[in-house]
């Protein structure tokens, strides 16, 4: 019965994810917010809340390894996603046309990495006012670079509004005013909620069951599960040609879900929740460092000469993922 809910629960996650994708498409080009906008903060806040329900519920069942490696793998996870259209599409370059601003967001998802792969590594036991400090660290680094990014000069202004301009294929709910998509947002936001706690569950049953390490469960189970909001919206996204949404989603999850490890901290009551994970994890998130980079790249690089050229990063980044998944398993 617990592997029927938990599919059941995934496929409510995949419908509820096509109609949040259309709803945002529509706020994204009935208000002043963009494409990249909308991508980066409600799509990806939305589709995040998986990540949220889950690593809470972990933690609250104390269970460290499922809570952290949820995230992380949903990151590494998120990452194999977005490599995985732009090689499927290589002829389209979605990273070349992508608006340059999303570097922002990938140098920040970076620098919050490489904080993760420190506190698994010193593994620190002191907490702050019922907080790890090195979740705290995470926290804070999140809360400035978001505010450094909206002070920052755009890196290409006309990016979001060639972008726009091109053709889109018709989108269901294009006749929506923009409060219309946004309650429905809201809806299906929490409708994604809801299935995300019940992810959570019977994924931590799952692991109970069949003997697989939390660690594994947590990191690719579950967090292929929990993010399937980002791969179902980036294809929406993709199909109604707004690739800004459908990058900034990506990123903008990626960096969301590192605030889930400071607001999941609290709820576990062993100590620090990055102090109680197995070794695992380690192994996911210098994937996780390594792809990053790798996204960044293919970010920041010009025109390449031939489409496969242009797809090697992206062929690298799947590559990795396989290899952080194996070495995880047996590890």
């Amino acid at each position: 019965m617990v592997f029927v809910i938990f599919i059941l629960a995934a496929a409510l996650t995949v419908f509820a994810s096509i109609k949040l994708s259309q709803y945002a498409d529509v706020i994204s080009s009935k208000t002043a917010m963009g494409g990249m906008m909308v991508g980066t903060l409600l799509l990806a806040g939305a589709t995040s809340l998986p990540e949220v329900s889950t690593s809470f519920s972990a933690a609250a069942i104390g269970n460290a390894d499922i809570a952290v490696g949820n995230m992380i793998g949903s990151n590494l996870f998120n990452l194999f996603i977005l490599a995985g259209f732009d090689f499927l599409l290589r002829g389209r370059r979605i990273l070349n046309r992508a608006s340059r601003n999303n570097i922002y967001t990938a140098l920040l998802g970076t620098l919050l990495t490489v904080l993760v792969i420190l506190a698994l590594w010193l593994r620190l036991d002191t907490q702050i006012l019922g907080v790890g400090l090195d979740a705290l660290i995470i926290a804070i680094t999140y809360i400035v670079g978001m505010v450094v990014i909206n002070k920052l000069p755009s890196l290409d202004p006309e990016a979001e509004a060639v972008a726009e301009s091109e053709e889109e294929p018709d989108n269901p709910s294009a006749s929506l005013s923009s409060k219309a998509a946004i309650f429905r947002f809201v809806i299906a936001a929490l409708v994604i909620l809801a299935a995300g706690t019940a992810l959570s569950i019977t994924g931590d049953e799952i692991a109970i069951i069949t003997g697989i390490g939390s660690s594994f469960i947590g990191s690719f189970l579950i967090a292929a599960a929990t993010s399937l909001p980002e791969a179902i919206s980036v294809f929406v996204a993709l199909r109604l040609s707004n690739v800004n949404m459908a990058v900034g989603a990506i990123l903008g999850s990626n960096i969301f879900n590192m605030i889930i490890l400071a607001l999941s901290d609290p709820v576990y009551t062993s100590g620090t929740i990055i102090s109680g994970v197995s070794g695992a994890n380690m192994i996911i998130a210098v994937g996780v460092l390594i792809m990053s980079l790798l996204a960044l790249f293919g970010l920041y690089r010009k025109e390449s000469a031939s489409t496969w050229s242009y797809a090697l990063p992206s062929v690298i980044i799947l590559i990795v993922y396989f290899a952080a998944s194996y070495l995880n398993f047996t590890y």
